[in-house]
């Protein structure tokens, strides 16, 4: 099997993390670069979450980190602290051994896709700010992407920010709509609702048993992962959620997409009740589809994966504060 050439957009904190991580250690992919955007947490909390992540893998230095965008197109940065945390579990590393790249993420994403046009795929999973950032930027961008597939919005659904908003689609919703209607060749979504919540959400009982496997990985997962169960039970979700990993996945492991339909699908940008707010429209409304929207996915299959990955055992380059390695 040929690896998949793969970019990671992200705000690196707690799935975003594990999301790299398999970037990393699958076989299936090749991870050509990770781009930053404005999300989550802080932005220099994010960047030093990567390296941090990258560190834990033992392959700090191997894959380059851009720092993109660092506020939305149009509006102000909203975080998800009370959610992650700072992101980083409690663990910090001196970050003087990392090195960012100098090369501005959105220039990276154009660069590498206009090296290799029809080849790489981008795996976003913040805020789509650095990917419309591309589109609006050259608009030959879109057609030399080879898969676009994005964590964000709900399938008419539930949000996670407000009643109606996905958090990734509310914080720059602008972006997220220049990304639907830029005529991506093959864009997939991950939704929050049903997908995430019904299919990539991990029981505490199994989330605790990841945890203890004794691994470097293991350990990490746990400290990356402690802040996030702890709120998703506050607010009546069953365990930890994975949807950002599992954006990933199902690019590596198509497999694992049990249902999936084309649907029309626009970000509200005018309203403030309904900002973010994702509306797929299905065949019967005779829109044109601009994304396929995964349906349903193999749970099973895809927390058997990550289990997998977390069984690795891995060496840090660099001392990791917080981390028990033995």
């Amino acid at each position: 099997m040929t690896p998949i050439p793969v970019i990671i957009d992200t705000d690196t904190a707690q799935d975003d993390c594990i999301t790299i991580l398999l970037g990393l250690l699958d076989p299936a992919a090749d991870l050509l670069a990770i781009t930053m955007v404005a999300g989550n947490v802080s932005f220099e909390q994010q960047v030093a979450n990567a390296q941090l992540t990258l560190n834990v893998a033992g392959m700090l230095g191997q894959v380059p980190v851009h720092a993109g965008c660092r506020r939305p197109m149009l509006r102000e940065w909203v975080s998800a602290n009370d959610v992650h945390g700072d992101g980083s579990g409690g663990l910090s590393m001196d970050t003087s051994v990392a090195v960012l790249a100098e090369e501005h993420g959105v220039d990276a994403l154009l660069r590498l896709t206009a090296e290799r046009p029809g080849e790489v795929s981008i795996v976003a999973i913040g805020p789509l700010t650095n990917i419309a950032t591309a589109v609006v930027t050259d608009r030959e961008f879109a057609g030399r992407v080879k898969s676009l597939y994005v964590m964000g919005g709900s399938n008419n659904g539930r949000g996670n920010i407000t009643a109606s908003a996905e958090y990734n689609f509310y914080v720059d919703p602008e972006a997220a709509q220049i990304v639907m209607a830029a005529g991506f060749n093959d864009l997939h979504l991950i939704t929050w609702d049903p997908v995430t919540l019904r299919d990539a959400t991990i029981a505490r009982a199994d989330y605790e048993r990841l945890g203890e496997l004794g691994t470097p990985l293991a350990r990490f997962f746990k400290a990356m992962c402690d802040a996030t169960i702890d709120y998703d039970e506050s607010v009546g979700i069953d365990g930890s959620t994975h949807p950002d990993s599992l954006t990933l996945a199902v690019l590596l492991h198509p497999e694992l997409v049990l249902a999936e339909a084309p649907y029309r699908v626009d970000v509200e940008t005018a309203s403030a009740l309904t900002r973010g707010y994702s509306a797929m429209a299905w065949a019967k409304f005779g829109l044109a589809a601009n994304a396929q929207v995964v349906e349903a996915v193999d749970g099973g299959a895809f927390f058997a994966l990550l289990e997998g990955m977390l069984r690795t055992v891995t060496v840090p380059a660099h001392p990791i504060t917080g981390l028990r390695l033995g």
